[in-house]
């Protein structure tokens, strides 16, 4: 039984999965794109938007905590500038896993994950949507009165510029 045991085993020993997902996860930071298998896409997902997280947090031991299991410091300090200030108003969610179909070589169901590219806006709670969609629907503008130059006007600017 596996009461208790979270995650997959992937048929590695515990060392290789880890030594894997490091591996993993410091592509996928530095390419924000990376095709694997299904099984690894779920697993990598939520130690991806774990580092994103840690990323928003931007203390110096958040940059510790991901400097400890990203391998290279160059993808770190991406996390750090670019990846998670991207991610500052989103509650989670960074990432997208879309199915690509099955490997030919060993039939293994393979699929891209990917950084969530859009901006997410929170959403605007109106006290009355029914009102606000007819002031949108009815929209009053102001004539325009066009400027007219009297030609006295014109006369006078020439001559007060010689």
């Amino acid at each position: 039984m596996r009461h208790n045991s979270a995650g997959r085993r992937l048929g590695r020993t515990t060392s290789h999965r880890i030594a894997m997902f490091r591996n993993m996860v410091t592509s996928f930071l530095e390419h924000e794109k990376i095709t694997t298998t299904d099984a690894k896409a779920k697993e990598l997902r939520s130690i991806a938007e774990r580092m994103i997280t840690l990323g928003k947090k931007g203390d110096l031991h958040a940059t510790r905590q991901a400097a400890a299991y990203i391998r290279d410091k160059k993808v770190v300090t991406k996390l750090f500038t670019t990846i998670a200030p991207r991610y500052a108003d989103r509650p989670g969610g960074y990432t997208r896993i879309i199915k690509l179909g099955i490997r030919p070589g060993d039939t293994a169901p393979v699929s891209v994950i990917e950084l969530v590219e859009a901006e997410m806006k929170p959403k605007k709670v109106s006290a009355k949507p029914v009102a606000a969609k007819a002031a949108k629907a009815v929209k009053v503008e102001a004539p325009v009165t066009p400027v007219v130059e009297t030609p006295a006007a014109a006369v006078a600017e020439e001559t007060s510029e010689a």
